[in-house]
């Protein structure tokens, strides 16, 4: 299969700039994934699509500001973006410029914050040793910035607008953004008409957004992430595909999470990395519906929420959604897929 076909047209002025408030005012395209069937809706209408017993599952990773500037001993200007934690002091991360930071070099970010590159990665990245005098977590909040994807140019006047209302593992380089939709208020309204509410971490890194440079998608390979399922969030999902109750995910990134730690049909709890890479042909084991953004044209993300329905009927829905003046991407408006007979 190539990447070529999971290309769309899409008009430069439907990149959302700007997140809608308040945030469950967002457009809601439901889309039947075995029918291809369409409405039109915003996202406060989701409980008519929910019914008791559905389990939706939430990612609760926080992005953490992984972007910061620094000098080397030269005076010459590096970035930094912290990509994953290794330890206490070690991190993956990826250099601007990168050619010139060997292993030895020390950059220097502020009279209480040092890095010195003590190894090359496998993508091109470094992994750094941090020196810091206090607590790394409060010196990263004062001196890093929130990165935003970079088909985002506009400033971003509350750093909070891009975190979900539940999150709260920090770790991520970017948001699990179809879970910013959600407000306190219409999570409460879910589990008031009887749907449960479970939480697993993943922390969200380079691999969501790295584009495919393969000719043929197969031959992608995938970063990798660190996720987390708790006893209790597995016995959970356990139960429910038992009873035959629907797994609702929300979010590729809590999709990638459940049929990870879920590969045998079974749940299990526990920590590990993934480098999964879902696209047709794939079969589902975990979940069975997906709340989720629009993704980019020949993203591997619009590669899984095919696998949930078909190239063909996503293809048709994405062209409907541009032609209906949708916007897209991290500040977007959402999709909801789901089997409307099941």
């Amino acid at each position: 299969m190539l990447v070529t076909d999971f290309n769309y047209d899409l008009p430069q002025e439907l990149i959302a700039q700007h997140p809608v408030e308040p945030r469950d005012h967002s457009r809601l395209l439901v889309v039947d994934k075995v029918t291809g069937e369409i409405e039109h809706k915003h996202f406060y209408d989701l409980p008519n699509y929910l019914r008791p017993g559905d389990v939706l599952v939430f990612n609760d990773t926080r992005v953490i500001p992984a972007r910061l500037h620094g000098f080397k001993d030269t005076g010459a200007k590096v970035e930094v973006f912290l990509l994953t934690r290794r330890n206490a002091t070690d991190w993956e991360v990826l250099v601007r410029p990168g050619k010139k930071l060997q292993v030895g070099a020390k950059i220097n970010f502020s009279d209480e914050l040092s890095c010195e590159v003590i190894e090359h990665t496998d993508f091109g990245g470094r992994v750094v040793r941090f020196a810091y005098d206090g607590i790394f977590e409060e010196i990263l909040d004062r001196l890093g910035e929130t990165p935003l994807p970079p088909y985002i140019t506009a400033p971003l006047e509350d750093k909070e607008r891009y975190q979900t209302v539940y999150s709260r593992e920090r770790g991520s380089a970017a948001a699990p953004t179809a879970g910013l939709h959600f407000t306190k208020e219409l999570l409460q309204k879910i589990k008031d008409m009887g749907c449960e509410e479970v939480f697993v971490t993943l922390h969200v890194g380079l691999g969501t957004f790295r584009p495919v440079s393969e000719a043929n998608i197969e031959d992608h390979k995938m970063h990798r992430e660190f996720y987390t399922v708790s006893q209790e969030a597995a016995d959970a999902v356990n139960k429910a595909k038992a009873e035959g109750r629907r797994i609702i995910a929300v979010g590729t990134t809590a999709v990638r999470t459940l049929e990870s730690a879920g590969a045998d049909g079974v749940l299990k709890a526990g920590g590990n990395w993934t480098n999964i890479f879902i696209y047709p042909g794939y079969e589902y084991r975990i979940a069975d519906a997906l709340v989720t953004n629009f993704h980019l044209p020949q993203s591997t993300l619009l590669m899984l929420v095919s696998a949930l329905s078909t190239r063909e009927i996503m293809l048709s829905t994405y062209a409907e959604a541009v032609k209906e003046r949708y916007r897209f991407f991290s500040f977007g408006d959402a999709m909801f897929i789901v089997d409307k007979n099941k």
